[in-house]
């Protein structure tokens, strides 16, 4: 994937269900993630993401089961929106920014490997304490 040159958003829609998309290397400049962006792209392993990221759309990632590692640690990412990261079944861990503000519902719903059993994926303020604490 090659993105243009000047663009400050990666659009709804745009990669949904590219079943071939195995390594994504998002460009300085883009600021937002739309939804359902990479929604149910089932071979995506690796994602970078660049420092002017502020925002995840809905269902960003949503099935994208073969994602296994997020590093948003050093972005400025504010929002991750509802179900953004729903049904990514593989992924082990995620790494968050301080400057996270705003947490839809359900964004670790479905990621059975993210949290011990103990942590219920639908309390926002227990996920994001827990994500917080093992960074």
């Amino acid at each position: 994937v090659v993105f243009l040159l000047n663009i400050t958003k990666v659009g709804k829609n745009v990669f949904y269900c590219a079943s071939n998309l195995v390594v994504v290397d998002i460009p300085e400049g883009i600021t937002i993630i739309g939804d359902l962006s990479f929604y149910r792209c089932i071979s995506l392993k690796d994602i970078k993401f660049p420092k002017s990221l502020t925002s995840i759309g809905e269902e960003s990632f949503c099935d994208c089961s073969s994602l296994e590692e997020v590093d948003l640690l050093h972005t400025n990412v504010l929002e991750l929106g509802k179900f953004a990261f729903d049904g990514c079944t593989s992924l082990r861990e995620m790494k968050v920014p301080d400057s996270l503000q705003d947490f839809e519902i359900n964004v670790f719903y479905n990621c059975p490997k993210l949290f011990p059993f103990d942590i219920n994926d639908r309390d926002n303020e227990a996920v994001v304490a827990y994500l917080r604490s093992i960074q």
